[in-house]
């Protein structure tokens, strides 16, 4: 199986960095996955997502969009017109996105035209305030996703009709990675 990791900004930095582990951890299994970190460019400071992705323990994207800022519509587009490309390049079985900015629905919604499954890491979190464009690209994004994944300390009756998986949130296991229970609880 060939996945794609999509992360745009840096709030995805911070998410994609568990999953990108745990794929990377999985490697030398009985199934060999094959992930591929493609950056969108949605943020385009070179030396900010650099130390991000450094401080994260992430490798260099192997493919780099650097579609840079503009309006929503325009940076949407642009993201589309870039992904798109990428996506037939690298056939991948499936695309996943996290989070809500214009790299997350850009991406599912070429991936998904293409006939590509989309996995949506953080799916189901609203806001219910239609004047974000952040919730805007919530819901496209659940809409179209094939596994919307929520995480573990949602309530499940808001995914009762839904077909979601529960999964641990990506930004709690950043959090443990980084700063581990200490393993002597004795008082001094």
């Amino acid at each position: 199986m060939k996945y794609l990791l999509v992360a745009g900004a840096r709030p995805n930095f911070m998410k994609i960095a568990p999953i990108y582990r745990a794929f990377s951890s999985r490697r030398n299994e009985h199934t060999p996955a094959e992930l591929l970190l493609v950056h969108t460019g949605q943020r385009y400071s070179r030396n900010m997502s650099d130390d991000f992705f450094r401080d994260l323990g992430i490798p260099e994207p192997d493919v780099n969009l650097e579609v840079g800022s503009g309006s929503h519509a325009e940076q949407t587009a642009r993201i589309m017109m870039a992904f798109e490309p990428a996506c037939l390049e690298h056939r991948p079985d499936w695309v996943i996105v996290v989070g809500d900015v214009n790299s997350t629905v850009a991406c599912a919604l070429t991936a998904k035209k293409l006939g590509i499954r989309v996995a949506h890491v953080e799916a189901g979190l609203r806001s219910r305030d239609m004047s974000m464009p952040e919730e805007i690209n919530r819901l496209c994004t659940d809409a179209i996703s094939d596994l919307p994944v929520y995480n573990r300390h949602r309530r499940r009756r808001e995914f009762a009709e839904r077909r979601c998986r529960r999964r641990e949130d990506p930004l709690r296991r950043q959090y443990y990675d980084r700063y581990p229970a200490p393993t002597d609880r004795s008082c001094p």
